[in-house]
């Protein structure tokens, strides 16, 4: 709905929190959306001086036509749960007007910002998509904190995140958790060894895996790991394209089941 919305509209992408992303990979994604036609983007984070400047005249150069008490600039600003944007709009206008929280669903109602005399800034709920069709597309957002816990599993969104930075951030996992070589390990094996390392253990010597998986979400959503992003431009389509053949798959055996059934029935009678 907001892509048919805003389909003949300039857009502006901003990579907020860029302070925990990683910056190489920040670059790529701001090449990747200014390559597109009437998009700019801009990186900010908390510690930006005066973020409100540096995006109204982001915007302003995307609409020149718009600007006076006659024909104001507004602009919709939407995102994901718990991506800054309430934090940013407060630090854009320099008192709390919207509610900030470190988690998802803190934002309830749309509300109208006078940033100058003639730009209008409209803050929105954070909003998912109604469905997760591509399985990175879920445990992604989920492990940086737009998902409630209540509405997702901890253990299995870790162990994805930690498949994930195995595979591209293994040497901050390593220097963080002062792990052995791990190498050629599972996903599980170095969840349970940080485990080990931060005491979080039950009787018997086994480890309590549900406090290990707190303590890696935690760690990654704070930075405390460094500066990790778990998305580059190149990978969504493979993924994309992994997801849609899992799903035709899972339709073939479906419809084949459903032959099979049928064909009992017709034996039956």
């Amino acid at each position: 709905m907001l892509a048919y919305i805003a389909k003949a509209k300039p857009k502006l992408k901003i990579l907020n929190k860029q302070d925990l992303a990683d910056p190489a990979v920040s670059q790529l994604w701001l090449d990747w959306y200014r390559s597109k036609p009437g998009t700019n983007a801009i990186a900010l984070d908390a510690g930006e001086r005066a973020p409100s400047q540096k995006l109204i005249a982001a915007c302003r150069e995307l609409a020149p036509n718009r600007g006076g008490l006659d024909k104001p600039l507004r602009v919709l600003i939407c995102g994901i749960p718990n991506v800054g944007k309430s934090t940013l709009i407060n630090s854009m206008t320099s008192r709390k007007i919207a509610k900030t929280g470190n988690m998802p669903g803190v934002t309830k109602n749309e509300q109208r910002i006078l940033l100058a005399d003639d730009f209008e800034l409209f803050d929105t709920p954070g909003m998912l998509w109604p469905k997760i069709e591509v399985e990175e597309g879920g445990y992604n957002p989920a492990a940086s904190g737009a998902v409630g816990r209540n509405a997702m599993d901890e253990e299995e969104v870790a162990l994805e995140l930690l498949k994930y930075l195995m595979l591209r951030y293994a040497d901050l996992l390593v220097a963080r958790y002062k792990l052995d070589d791990i190498d050629g390990l599972q996903d599980w094996q170095v969840l349970e060894m940080i485990g080990r390392k931060r005491g979080a253990m039950l009787g018997g010597g086994r480890v309590n895996i549900q406090k290990a998986a707190e303590i890696v979400l935690t760690e990654f959503r704070d930075g405390a790991i460094g500066r990790i992003t778990l998305e580059r431009p190149d990978e969504w389509k493979v993924w994309e394209k992994r997801a849609k053949e899992l799903a035709a798959q899972r339709a073939a055996e479906r419809a084949a089941q459903q032959k099979e059934k049928e064909a009992r029935k017709q034996g039956s009678r």
